[in-house]
């Protein structure tokens, strides 16, 4: 029953990670979204503002993606 529950345990871990990557994945969409109507209306300063969120969200979101493909246990490139 160990071993289930272990396994268990492993898969919600896993399940944790790839849901926490895809919450910065569309925290990233949103922000560039958010960026490209800033811009639209000519404000540049706020649109890059906006712009610098997306790709900050976007890297944390890609380096949450690539820890939970390791502890998956695939190994080969995103």
């Amino acid at each position: 029953m160990l071993v289930m529950f272990g396994y268990a345990s492993m898969e919600k871990k896993l399940h944790d990670a790839h849901r926490k990557a895809a919450e910065q994945h569309d925290l990233a969409a949103h922000a560039h979204r958010t960026a490209a109507e800033h811009n639209e209306k000519g404000e540049n300063e706020l649109g890059n503002w906006h712009l610098q969120r997306a790709l900050e969200y976007s890297d944390h979101a890609y380096k949450l993606a690539r820890e939970a493909h390791s502890k998956s246990g695939q190994i080969g490139p995103l």
